[in-house]
């Protein structure tokens, strides 16, 4: 699309957004791209939020007041209410103050005032959603939405509305685009298994626990030739350790890797959560991968995303209830001797990814912006 007039760039897009990664993540991919296009941003977030968005050059970011609804009994409700009447206050004066001319929400609590008040600003609404399970705020700002955005070919919770659904995928920072042009190389007989394990803060010890214990199932061979690459908390290194050096299996442990891109890439089979960001970078890549939806999630939305990508044969869904060390077993020796499984599981995956989801989200976007002559 073409650029917008001077006059036009100076009147901004809102895009607002929860300030977690995966709330942030497609919202400051967004921006970058709108920017590029010749568009001025801005930001609505929380402190959390405005952490990413100061590290991205160029893009304004404002904290809007925001709180979660689901804490502390009768008084948190009662100051909850105070505070989402603090932020409606607040991004009612800055969408005026900015003379915005559009509204895109990406869901999380931080999200919402901007949202609710577009529609009393007459203010076209685009919402994105990056998992399979509509959320909370996208549920409730749904009905106001001129366009619902999402990343996987269905999504549950959506309520009846005019709003045009398209699917656009979830935008992944560029190094995990550029895994995409890597081949990917099943484990040959005899080769090295080049295993990664990643669970986030949230769910990395189950994989603690179970993994372990079913590599130590394997047969010898098949042990020697494993490669593991594992996220675990910090609480939890020393004893995973010790038990890989038991069971003689090749472990790099770390809570936390810089490098997540160049061992995606070089990862051969993938045990994960099935958080939205998760989901995105790894069938952008093109990595086949073992999912363990985080039962807790709200709304049980991992559990969608990892159904989806399963239903288009791009990795294998179990649930934490199923993930024992005995299945996990069965799971590693089935593929270890059946190697073209995983690379059917990585080329399904690279067709689920959506490589093109920023460019396809801020066409959605231009196509409901309305410029504003007053």
């Amino acid at each position: 699309m073409s650029a917008p007039a001077s006059g036009a760039a100076k009147r901004p897009a809102v895009l607002t957004a929860g300030g977690t990664g995966g709330h942030m993540f497609p919202a400051l991919a967004l921006a970058e791209e709108l920017a590029r296009r010749g568009r001025r941003v801005v930001v609505f977030t929380d402190a959390r939020g405005q952490n990413y968005a100061e590290k991205i050059a160029g893009i304004e970011s404002i904290v809007v007041p925001s709180a979660s609804p689901s804490r502390g009994g009768p008084l948190g409700r009662i100051g909850f209410l105070a505070t989402l009447a603090r932020g409606a206050w607040a991004a009612s004066r800055l969408l005026r103050k900015l003379r915005a001319e559009i509204v895109v929400g990406f869901g999380g609590y931080a999200s919402f005032p901007a949202g609710f008040m577009a529609a009393r600003h007459r203010l076209p609404l685009i919402l994105h959603e990056q998992n399979g399970y509509l959320g909370l705020a996208n549920r409730k700002l749904a009905t106001k939405a001129a366009a619902i955005g999402i990343a996987f070919p269905k999504v549950v919770g959506i309520p009846q509305t005019s709003a045009e659904i398209a699917q656009v995928g979830n935008p992944v920072r560029p190094a995990f685009l550029d895994i995409r042009e890597q081949p990917y190389a099943a484990p040959a007989n005899g080769a090295p298994f080049r295993l990664m394990v990643m669970g986030g803060s949230q769910g990395a010890r189950v994989f603690s626990e179970v993994i372990p214990e079913a590599l130590g199932k394997l047969d010898r061979d098949l042990r020697s030739r494993l490669d593991v690459a594992q996220q675990c908390r910090p609480e939890d290194l020393a004893a995973v350790q010790a038990a890989y050096a038991t069971i003689g299996v090749k472990a790099t442990l770390k809570s936390f890797f810089d490098d997540v891109p160049a061992r995606l890439g070089a990862a051969q089979l993938l045990i994960v959560r099935a958080g939205a960001s998760t989901v995105a970078e790894i069938t952008v890549a093109g990595r086949p991968a073992i999912y363990v939806p985080y039962p807790h999630a709200a709304d049980d939305h991992q559990r969608y995303n990892a159904e989806a990508v399963a239903a288009a044969g791009a990795g294998w869904a179990i649930a934490q209830p199923q993930f024992t060390a005995d299945a996990l077993a069965a799971r590693l020796v089935e593929l270890a001797h059946r190697p073209q499984e995983l690379g059917r599981a990585a080329a399904a995956a690279r067709a689920f990814g959506r490589p093109d989801a920023a460019n396809a989200l801020a066409d959605l976007v231009e196509k409901h912006w309305r410029p504003r002559t007053a």
